[in-house]
Formats: C-alpha cells, sequence, structure tokens
C-alpha cells in the first residue's frame, strides 16, 4: 500500500532550525513575570465580579433577597435571572465551534437549575474581597427536585445519539462478530470503567473586560480559542468584532477545557456593558468543578482469536454520560476497528443523560478513554492465547486502516514498537505474573498503545520584513503551553534564513489573522504551515523588489531559483549573486513589505491527490513495583516510543510527551472525581483532595521519537504530539500491574484499596 509522494515545492534554506532542540523564546517572560495571564491586566476603574453557585443539582430558585447585599457600601449590582439584562441571548440558537448537539447553556437565563454548582447570581463590588463576601451573605432560597447523576442507573436508557449537528460518525463495524467468537479458539470478556476526570489547569477560568467607551470592550480571556470566544460574544450580545476584542496572549494550561467559552467570560462582558465599567471575574478553584469533565465512561470488550493468535472478533461497546441538556459525544470504540487487523468487528456507542454539565473535550478526547478498554484488553486476550503480548500486537499489525479502508500516508508503528523494547529491555520479561522480584517488592512490566488524528485545519499568517531586516509573523492562534511561540518562531527563522533572534512571532489577538482554536493536537501542523506558507508569499514579494532594483542575477529568476540565507536573498545556482534583504525592504521606500498566505485547507502542492488515513502513532512500555503487603503502587520506568511525522523542536516535544506521561500515570492511579450522587456534587473539587502525581510519584521517563517522513499530511510533515503521548499509559501501568500482583483491575483508577 506504499506510495511515493511528491514533496511540495517550497523556498529551500541553509539556516537550519526546523529539528533541533530550541528553548522556549517566551521563557524569559513566564520567569520574570512578565507573561501577563487574563485575571493579570490592571485595567483603570476595575470592578470585580464573584459568581454565587447553585447548592442544589436539581430544581428551581425560588426567591432571591438581594437588598442586604445592595446595601453595602462598594457593592454596585447582583445579576440574578431577574435582571439580566435584555441585550443578552438574542440569538438562543447560536453554537460555539465547539458545541455539541442540543441546546447551549445560558447562565442567569430563567429560575431553572439543571447540575450543582450552576452559577445562579454575579455579585459586582469595588474589590474582589467585598464581592466575595457579599456573595457569601446572598439568600437564595430554592426548590429542589429528584436528580441522576449515577451512569450505572441509566444503562439501559442509553441511546444511540443521532448524526444531526453533533458532528459524531457511528462507529464502524464489518463482518461478522458472532462467526468470528465462534471459530475463535481462545476468547475474553470483560467490563471496564473509569469515573469522571476534570482538566484542572494551573490557571484557573478568568476574565477581564476593560472598558473603553461606547460600548466598544477589550477582553482579556482564559481561552484556547480567542476567535471563538468573540465569536460567541457577537452572538450572544449582538457587539461587532472591533467592539469585542478579545486578547488571550498566554493561557496557564487548558487541555481542552478552554475550548468553550466558559461562563465567566459572559457574565464578565454582561457587567461591563450594563454597569459601563471595567469588570474582572475569576472562578474559584471549586468552581473550576462545575463545568465540562471527561465523561465518566462504561465499557464492554470481547475477544477471540484464532489458532496462529490472529483476532477473530473484536466487541467494543461504550456507554457515555452526557447532561440533560446537549449530546456530549466521543469516539471511544472507533479506535477498535483501526489500530489492529481484524475481519469481524462490531462497535456500539450510547449515551444516558444525567443531571450534570456537559462534558468537555480533555486531552485525546474518546481515545483517552477507549484505550484504557482496547489495551487492558489486548492484555488479557494476549494471556488468553498464550503469547507476549508485544508479540500479539505484532501478530495483529495492520498496514492500512481498516475502518475507512484507506492506506496512512505513514504509519511508524511497527518500529515503535521494537525501538521502545528494546530501550526498555523487554525481552528480559518473564510471562508468569508475579515471577519478578526486586528484593521484597514485585516488579510488573506491562505495555499499551494508540493512534490519533494528524488533523491540519485552515489559518492565516501575516509575515512582515522591516527596513532593519526584523521579520514579524502574526496569527491570532492560542498558546496554551505547548511551545507555540517557538516553533512557529523556528519555521519562519529558517523559511526567511534568519537568525532566531530576528524574528518575533505575535499571536493570541483577534485583530490578528484568524486562526482556529488550539485543540485537537493541530496547531502546529495547520499554523506551522500557514507560517511556510506566508513566508514564501513575504519571498516573492522580496523577489519582486530585487527585480525592480534592476539586479541582474534576479532579472528571470522565478521563486524555485532563488534561497534565503543569511540574511540575504541569493541565487540557488550561485550563492555569491547574493542581496541583503534589508536593503530590499529600504529600496521599496516603505516601511516594511508583508504578505499573508492563502488560507486554503487541504493537501498542498499534489496534483489529484489520493486519499490517506492520516494518524500519529505511539507505543508505551511500563514498569511498576508493589509492596506486596501494603500494596503501594510506585510507576519506576516508562518507555514512550512515538511516531509522530517531523518533530519540528524535540525539546518542547519532549516535554508534551513528559507531560502526557504523567498524566497517563495520574489516570491510572490518582485521578478521579467522586460524585456524591445524595447530592449529586462532584465531592473533592480542589486540588487537596482531586489527586495528581507530585515529584515523588514520578520516575524515569525515556521519550523516542521515531523517524517518519509524511510529504501528504502537510507540507511540513507535521503530526500532533500533545495527545498521542497520552495514549496507552493508563493500560500500560493497569497491565503492568497485573503481570506484578496477577489481579486484573478494570476500574480505574487503581487504588490500595482494589489491590487488597
Amino acid at each position: 500500500m506504499s506510495q511515493t509522494i511528491a514533496t511540495p515545492p517550497s523556498i529551500h534554506l541553509d539556516t537550519d532550525y526546523i529539528g533541533k532542540p530550541t528553548s522556549r523564546v517566551d521563557g524569559p517572560a513566564k520567569v520574570a513575570g512578565t507573561a501577563k495571564y487574563a485575571a493579570e491586566f490592571n485595567v483603570p476603574n476595575l470592578l470585580y465580579g464573584y459568581v454565587v453557585s447553585s447548592p442544589i443539582a436539581k430544581g428551581k430558585i425560588t426567591r432571591i433577597d438581594a437588598a442586604p447585599v445592595l446595601a453595602l457600601p462598594g457593592v454596585r449590582q447582583v445579576f440574578s435571572h431577574e435582571n439580566v439584562p435584555h441585550l443578552a441571548f438574542l440569538d438562543r440558537s447560536y453554537k460555539d465551534d465547539v458545541a455539541p448537539g442540543g441546546s447551549p447553556f445560558r447562565p442567569l437565563h430563567d429560575a431553572e437549575i439543571k447540575f450543582s454548582q450552576q452559577p445562579v447570581a454575579l455579585v459586582v463590588a469595588d474589590t474582589f474581597e467585598l464581592a466575595r463576601y457579599a456573595a457569601s451573605i446572598l439568600h437564595i432560597e430554592y426548590e429542589e427536585a429528584a436528580h441522576e447523576t449515577e451512569l450505572a442507573r441509566h444503562i439501559d436508557d442509553a441511546y444511540e445519539p443521532g448524526r444531526g449537528k453533533t458532528g459524531y460518525k457511528p462507529p464502524k463495524s464489518r463482518g461478522n462478530f458472532g462467526r468470528g467468537w465462534e471459530q475463535g479458539v481462545a476468547h475474553m470478556e470483560a467490563r471496564y470503567s473509569h469515573h469522571a476526570q476534570h482538566h484542572n489547569p494551573m490557571e484557573n477560568f478568568a476574565t477581564t473586560v476593560e472598558w473603553l467607551g461606547d460600548k466598544k470592550l477589550k477582553i482579556y480571556d482564559k481561552t484556547q480559542g480567542a476567535f471563538n470566544s468573540q465569536q460567541y460574544l457577537t452572538k450572544i450580545f449582538g457587539l461587532s468584532k472591533d467592539q469585542a476584542r478579545v486578547i488571550s496572549k498566554y493561557t496557564g494550561g487548558g487541555f481542552g477545557s478552554g475550548l468553550r467559552p466558559q461562563y465567566q467570560l459572559f457574565l464578565a462582558v454582561m457587567a461591563a456593558l450594563e454597569l459601563e465599567r471595567s469588570v474582572r471575574v475569576s472562578l474559584t478553584r471549586q468552581q473550576m468543578f462545575s463545568f465540562g469533565h471527561r465523561p465518566e465512561t462504561l465499557q464492554h470488550v470481547a475477544m477471540a482469536t484464532n489458532p496462529d493468535g490472529s483476532l477473530a472478533g473484536i466487541n467494543h461497546f461504550a456507554v457515555a454520560e452526557t447532561s440533560q441538556f446537549e449530546d456530549f459525544t466521543e469516539n471511544v470504540v472507533g479506535w477498535s476497528g483501526m489500530l489492529y487487523d481484524c475481519k469481524n468487528v462490531k462497535l456500539g456507542y450510547r449515551l444516558a443523560k444525567l443531571d450534570v454539565f456537559t462534558p468537555l473535550d480533555m486531552r485525546a478526547p474518546g481515545a483517552a478513554s477507549g484505550s484504557i478498554a482496547l489495551e487492558i484488553a489486548m492484555d488479557e486476550m494476549a494471556y488468553a492465547a498464550g503469547l507476549d503480548p508485544l508479540e500479539f500486537r505484532l501478530r495483529n499489525y495492520s498496514d492500512f486502516d481498516q475502518a475507512e479502508k484507506l492506506p496512512y500516508s505513514s504509519k511508524n508503528l511497527r518500529a515503535c514498537y521494537h525501538e521502545g523494547a528494546a530501550k526498555f529491555g523487554w525481552e528480559r520479561r518473564s510471562p508468569e505474573p508475579g515471577s519478578m522480584r526486586d528484593d521484597n517488592l514485585l516488579v510488573g512490566w506491562g505495555m499499551g498503545g494508540g493512534i490519533w488524528d494528524a488533523s491540519k485545519q485552515p489559518a492565516q499568517v501575516l509575515a512582515s520584513l522591516d527596513a532593519d531586516g526584523h521579520l514579524t509573523v502574526s496569527s491570532g492562534t492560542n498558546e496554551i503551553g505547548t511551545g507555540t511561540y517557538t516553533i512557529m518562531t523556528q519555521i519562519a527563522a529558517e523559511s526567511m534564513g534568519l537568525p532566531l533572534e530576528a524574528v518575533t512571532f505575535i499571536l493570541g489577538d483577534t485583530t490578528l489573522p484568524e486562526s482556529p482554536l488550539q485543540g485537537g493536537s493541530w496547531t502546529a501542523a495547520s499554523v506551522g504551515t500557514a507560517v511556510q506558507e506566508a513566508c514564501t508569499a513575504l519571498g516573492e514579494e522580496l523577489l519582486k523588489q530585487a527585480k525592480k532594483m534592476d539586479h541582474p542575477a534576479f532579472k528571470d529568476a522565478k521563486i524555485d531559483d532563488v534561497q534565503f540565507a543569511n540574511g540575504q536573498l541569493r541565487l540557488r545556482s550561485d550563492a555569491t549573486q547574493a542581496v541583503v534583504l534589508r536593503d530590499l525592504v529600504q529600496a521599496s521606500g516603505e516601511p516594511k513589505i508583508e504578505a499573508k498566505n492563502s488560507k486554503l485547507p487541504g493537501l498542498i502542492g499534489m496534483v489529484k491527490p489520493p486519499k490517506y488515513s492520516m494518524h500519529a502513532h505511539n507505543a508505551v512500555f511500563v514498569e511498576v513495583k508493589v509492596d506486596p503487603d501494603l500494596m503501594t503502587v510506585h510507576v519506576t520506568r516508562v518507555v514512550n516510543a512515538v511516531a509522530a511525522g517531523r518533530i519540528i523542536n524535540p525539546k518542547t516535544a519532549r516535554s508534551q510527551v513528559l507531560g502526557s506521561v504523567v498524566w497517563g500515570i495520574s489516570s491510572a492511579l490518582m485521578e478521579e472525581s467522586v460524585m456524591d450522587h445524595r447530592f449529586g456534587r462532584f465531592m473533592n473539587h480542589s486540588l487537596a483532595e482531586y489527586h495528581v502525581p507530585v515529584n515523588a510519584d514520578i520516575h524515569d521517563i525515556d521519550v523516542i521519537f521515531v523517524h517518519e517522513e509524511d510529504a501528504a499530511v502537510n507540507p511540513l510533515g507535521i503530526k500532533g504530539l500533545g495527545e498521542v503521548g497520552l495514549l496507552g499509559v493508563a493500560a500500560a501501568v493497569a497491565n503492568a500491574i497485573y503481570h506484578a500482583t496477577g489481579k486484573r483491575v478494570r476500574d480505574l483508577p487503581i487504588t490500595i484499596d482494589k489491590l487488597l
């Protein structure tokens, strides 16, 4: 199925930055504290808003007594459903860019309570402390109704989501699983589950709105998509884009929680418009648990193998939670029809409506949940078939996407298996559970892996070279800690043959060229490709200027005949024929020469391109050590081998995978949002009780980037990293625990009580 793909024409360069481990260009600003986040902009005449949250999960508000609060000196207003301005909700059918099907939640819309900690009022005062105190004494009475928050009680009520406007595509079954099951000689069947999880980025959600007069606002928002927030505000409040400028230069972590505009944005803008003052609304850590989470998911997997160890059939079924007002869907089971070679695959996915806020995409949404069940099941099936887990995966390796019946643009997962296993020392693994020890500790080795979309979205970039030879590249994309500032600077510097210090990348402002929100691991491919295209367009403008200067060497030259290196435009055939870039700008008589890319999506530089399945892959190997008396688990070694196309910056890329591995360990051993179904509330809504790893929990992590070239996925050959690195980690930890103890735990997180 392999095919040679022509590399698209582009500017060829001497200056080599792409692929080099480069330190963050925004690092000094973060260390010095000059990198400002949404709640750190001290604008003039600022008021502070504090959100009042509902103590009940379902019911309605019967009375609000705001008089004592309004009597406090310095309290400006108490907003609730009783006095929400009519300027809001002009288009009730509006959905943001990532909204699922259904009717989006509208803060302060009416007296109905839909979920615990729902925002029911906003107190605005001269100081934060006063607003917080006033909110604590605001008297609100409720009429409580019976709520349902327990997924296991509603499996029989679960329904298959429709296509509709959700963007959801039902998973594709194939063959005849029943026949494959009957013909199989070895079988496994089990149920798997994990509880809800919350994103918990370091930066809480906050919005600072600067009132500029005449309904003109400058809005500093914690978001993963400034344009998504702006579009939301223009639709909801009837503002123009000029009236609602959204800025998000730095984001202190998102992991998907910032994909949708959160309710503090609405509340802050509403208050600013009504009071005609600058307003800041910040959410507390407890309130960070009041919206969006990875949904609790219950899964059933059955497998059978043929006598040669090949898969005879796979059955993967999942039920997940959603809210009463939206149908949140994920691709949980579809990966089971793609990753392994099997003719008989049965897949199913259903939703159950509960009295909770709508779940939200969370790092590797769907795949993180599905890979837990699939990769533990593969381990169980390997044992049942009498095969080593690595050998079992290699026997069932798929060279093409069986679900879509398409060849992969590139797939180097086999090399991930081999290089990861060699680095880990997998050949020394004894197969019997409990057979490996380190003094008195039980030692277990387990593995897992995953697959994630390599997608690209249309993005626009402006490249501008000034008379001093400094290149400024700008796009409205976001930086959520992934290294966007740095890799875009690298791409631009290499594209124009300039040193890194002569390049500035500007992002996070809706006055800049439009780009997609940062999610899906597509930013490097989408914006990075656009940066390269914009620099190519700028190069063409510079070549035109060289021709205007009557430089004989460039008279008949085309863009492919020249190169940019050492701050010069020069002939590819004769490097001595060159002109300094800043001289071209100065000769133009203009302060700068600039150009934009075309913003066209799709595969570039290919004639009649074939269709491919485009994905990144990984293989994970984990060692655990377990105290046989206390059943405490320590993950002592991890090797994560990733095939994700061209790696722009191995230093920041490695950090992305390290973070993914830490999160995978957290998912396996610690992380869960505990719901008390009597109250319909997540009870451990703090970082003291929502357990995540600390430094002492994390030991040796090796990251391997397996070489992979892919000219079809995008001109730079980039695939996303932030999500694929998470996949398979939690399952590998669970599999290692089984190898150490002989106890198979299928309900994550794996806590001590489940092992004793």
